[in-house]
């Protein structure tokens, strides 16, 4: 297995409802190291170059609106397989098809707000943490 880096972000409703220290506890628990991490308030430019891969979905401004109306906590997660276990730990999109236990499960009310986004390759993980992040930001752990 190799170790790598993933991003992550929890997201407005899960900040809402004060469940950061919840939704990390169980990246934590699931073998996953935080290496970089901010709250910061999405601007509407910001979400929409961020999840501009969704832009012809019909989903796409109800998702820029979500993501800019209260502040989000963006992340850089390292691990084993990091990319795969966060998706894990984090469950399905759809809150009610989610595992018992996941971060989605508990934490998402409903498939537009589900509490968390992680990404979904190594290529969209480097682009997606390059986004927030410089390589300076990112520490580097002993293990």
């Amino acid at each position: 297995m190799a170790i790598e880096r993933t991003f992550s972000i929890i997201k407005p409703d899960a900040v809402a409802r004060n469940a950061i220290g919840g939704v990390v506890a169980r990246l934590e628990e699931g073998g996953l190291r935080v290496v970089a991490s901010r709250m910061v308030r999405l601007t509407e430019a910001q979400a929409r170059a961020f999840y501009a891969v969704h832009k012809e979905r019909p989903f796409y401004n109800d998702l820029v609106t979500f993501m800019t109306e209260g502040p989000v906590v963006v992340q850089v997660l390292e691990g084993e397989d990091a990319i795969l276990r966060n998706r894990q730990i984090m469950g399905a999109t759809n809150p009610e098809k989610a595992d018992a236990g996941t971060i989605r499960k508990l934490f998402g009310t409903n498939i537009e707000r589900n509490a968390v986004h992680g990404s979904d390759a190594p290529e969209t993980a480097a682009q997606e943490i390059a986004f927030f992040f410089s390589g300076a930001e990112l520490a580097t752990l002993a293990r």
